[in-house]
Order: C-alpha cells, then structure tokens, then sequence
C-alpha cells in the first residue's frame, strides 16, 4: 500500500517568488523557480542544512545545524485575502511575507498534513513540513509598505500563515502549473 494517497486537489501556482541573499525578507517575484534539492536557486532559505532558529529551540540550541526543511514558504491566495481583510488592507503583496509560492484552489491550507506532498504534471515535488506560524518580520514589511497596519499581522495570520516546504524532486516550476496534493495514508493522531 503506498505511504501517500493522491487526492483530487489541485492548486494553481498564481505568484512565485525569490528572497535574494543578504537581503531581508522582502521577496522579489519571478515567472519561475528552479528548484534544486538545496530549495529554490538563488534564494536566501535554500540550502541542505540551516542553522536552528527560534522555532526548533526546544530540540536544539538556537544555531545548531540541521536539516532544511524550510526551503520554501508557501501560501494560499484564499488566505492571503483573508490575513489582508483582517489587517484593514484590499490586498497583501506575498513579497511582503516573503513567500516562495502562492496557490490557489486548496482548501485550508494552512492545515494541511505534514509530510503532504505538492507535485507538478512534470513530477516536479515539495514536500510539507509543517505550519508557518507568523512572527513580526512580515509584519514590519507590511508596516514599512502600509503605514499603521503592520502590526496586526501576527494576529491576523495566526492560523494562515501557509506552511513550510523543501524540495523533493527537482525541477521548474512556473506561475500557472498546477500542483496536485497528496497527502499521507495514516489516520489522524489523537494524543
């Protein structure tokens, strides 16, 4: 039996796009992302490992290297428009949140399962870690671009923040590909 079941969710890529090195948060957009298994080429989350930040603190200490599993940051078009209605916004610019991918189409995002597989026509595949909680980096961007709302992102997108991803099959993917969900064959864990 395999690990992973297709589903019949897809999600259209609708925004790609790339934190250059050395740079801040601040995303730039692209038309497509080559992606390696180091992450996406060019972008300051790739690489096979990463220094452990404060998320991870209650594994390691704060700069111990470890896998990099977020290579990615990837988040829906549905609650990107939700987080922007809650900050008093028409919209959000994802360059903002620095985000790698926006799709469209998958239905709570933010919640799907770890380990979920989002894969391209052309086999092309990320792998879900798990959610991106928000923290205050976004939110000073927000702040810089729309004065006085910056600061209510944290809270507004606790929840739909997307998730984190690294790549698992290399290739390219563009604005428009379609990106089929697979998810786990396990049922949910009840602690």
């Amino acid at each position: 039996m395999p690990a992973l079941t297709p589903t019949d969710i897809y999600g259209e890529i609708i925004w790609l796009g790339r934190v250059p090195p050395e740079s801040g948060l601040r995303a730039i957009a692209e038309n497509e992302l080559r992606l390696t298994y180091a992450g996406p080429e060019g972008e300051a989350h790739a690489g096979l490992t990463r220094p452990s930040c404060a998320r991870v603190t209650a594994q390691w200490p704060k700069g111990t290297e470890i896998r990099n599993v977020r290579q990615l940051s990837v988040i829906s078009q549905e609650e990107l428009d939700q987080i922007a209605k809650t900050c008093g916004l028409d919209q959000l610019d994802p360059r903002l949140l620095g985000a790698s991918v926006v799709v469209k189409g998958i239905p709570d995002f933010s919640h799907v399962p770890p380990s979920s597989r989002l894969q391209g026509t052309d086999g092309t595949t990320i792998v879900i870690d798990m959610q991106n909680r928000p923290c205050i980096y976004p939110g000073q961007e927000i702040e810089a671009d729309h004065p006085g709302h910056g600061a209510r992102f944290k809270t507004a997108a606790k929840g739909m923040r997307g998730v984190t991803a690294w790549v698992e099959h290399e290739g390219v993917i563009r604005c428009g590909d379609m990106l089929r969900l697979h998810v786990p064959d396990q049922k949910a864990w009840m602690a």
